[in-house]
């Protein structure tokens, strides 16, 4: 069937790529976000999100708004909102619920909702669709129609976009299955997996997330092994991975809204039936201690050469996420910057990417000019942007004083090129 209009619920990182790429191969589509700030920078052609952007022309077919009445004439409805963690690490779905709330508010009868947010398997039908349904006053199934797609847009990877990426689909019946297929199939040239339920599907997307957590885990706490044997975990990993079945993985703190958040949603939904999940309980805890260990490096690498922390200059280049976006939710850079400067220590941090304004409101950070970082007691390399990357090791190295220490949290750099005189560590 030919759908009236496709509204798009949450335009962040994932509902404006979903938006675009809609609006690219459908007639009507409609971007709505209760942030207006947010919607009129998007009207302006503004993507705060990507740091890369100045304006950007998006298609005429897609249309920008924060008035919840310019999306009834829609048939689909298609939720991209966050789904956080609580400050108890529990699934907090106020904003998925919110979103149902006011969809069922406008829909109609016939239409079709389709949930893209991680959510624990069940949520789906068991949440979204009952709410709906009370508060239309439409019954699921017969009136109006459900359906679930898990995002897989990775911010930051211009080579994994929206297009390039099997995409999961999901629905309660074949037909809704074929309305939702033909919705997606003209955006997705990599094609799509239908799902035999709704909740293989949510469940499909927490295990991509699980699965990365507990092999960087894995890769976390083998550096924490070699670093005690003075072997450099980078060496180890090169040339493990000669052999043809070793997969690949790399140390490192985990940040951002999707791998260090839904494995909280698979430990609650288990822990609810019984079941105690004592491999990922402890993948998230050596993750969420690698910060800590970083701070506890430095600090001892700077102390063993001879200074005092209360007198020590640092400077920390990177804060977001990850490398390349604006993100810093959830971002572990924080924690360290705050760690080492509880031992007195003067920290001066630099990051082109990052949201400067989120950074002093939520974690109470000032980023400055690359100028500042200079005559520097140690200099921590914790998210290698391209623009660190793309500089001459020794432009970074000459921030340092002589006998500097230089941490290279992810191994970006070669320690081969680096000076003998500069104290190098790395996971």
């Amino acid at each position: 069937m030919s759908e009236s209009a496709i509204a798009i619920v949450g335009v962040g990182y994932v509902g404006l790529p979903l938006a675009v790429g809609l609006a690219n191969h459908h007639d009507d589509v409609i971007a709505f976000d209760v942030n207006g700030k947010r919607i009129m920078d998007l009207i302006a052609g503004v993507d705060k999100n990507d740091p890369t952007s100045c304006k950007t022309i998006f298609p005429t077919s897609l249309e920008f708004t924060s008035d919840v009445g310019n999306i009834n004439r829609a048939s689909v409805y298609i939720i991209t909102v966050p789904t956080p963690i609580d400050n108890n690490r529990l699934p907090d779905l106020t904003l998925l619920k919110n979103s149902c709330t006011m969809i069922a508010s406008v829909i109609s009868k016939g239409d079709l909702v389709i949930v893209e947010s991680t959510v624990y398997p069940g949520v789906t039908e068991e949440i979204c669709g009952p709410l709906i349904q009370e508060v239309s006053g439409l019954l699921m199934g017969e009136e109006f129609y459900l359906g679930y797609s898990p995002e897989r847009i990775n911010p930051g990877d211009i080579d994994n976009n929206l297009e390039s990426v099997v995409k999961i689909i999901a629905a309660q019946d074949p037909e809704t299955l074929e309305r939702i297929e033909a919705i997606y199939a003209p955006v997705i040239t990599a094609g799509l997996h239908l799902a035999e339920t709704i909740q293989v599907a949510e469940a499909a997307k927490i295990v991509e997330n699980v699965q990365r957590d507990l092999n960087i885990a894995l890769m976390n706490e083998l550096a924490m092994i070699f670093d005690r044997m003075g072997i450099r975990t980078a060496d180890v990993l090169n040339a493990a991975a000669t052999k043809w079945n070793f997969q690949k993985f790399t140390p490192g703190l985990v940040g951002g809204h999707c791998i260090g958040v839904d494995p909280y949603y698979l430990i609650s939904k288990a822990e609810g039936l019984g079941y105690y999940p004592e491999l990922i309980r402890a993948a998230r805890r050596l993750n969420n201690g690698l910060a800590g260990h970083v701070s506890q490096k430095t600090v001892e690498l700077i102390v063993s050469s001879g200074r005092s922390m209360s007198d020590c200059s640092i400077g920390v280049l990177g804060l977001t996420f990850k490398e390349n976006v604006s993100d810093v939710r959830n971002s572990q850079s924080p924690i360290i910057v705050h760690e080492l400067g509880r031992y007195g220590a003067t920290v001066v941090c630099h990051d082109p990417y990052a949201d400067h304004k989120s950074l002093l409101d939520n974690y109470s950070i000032q980023v400055g000019p690359l100028e500042m970082l200079s005559e520097l007691d140690a200099l921590i390399v914790i998210v290698p942007h391209s623009t660190y990357l793309e500089m001459p090791i020794n432009q970074l190295t000459s921030m340092l004083k002589k006998d500097g220490v230089f941490i290279d949290v992810k191994s970006a750099f070669d320690p081969k090129m680096i000076s003998e005189s500069v104290r190098y560590w790395s996971l």
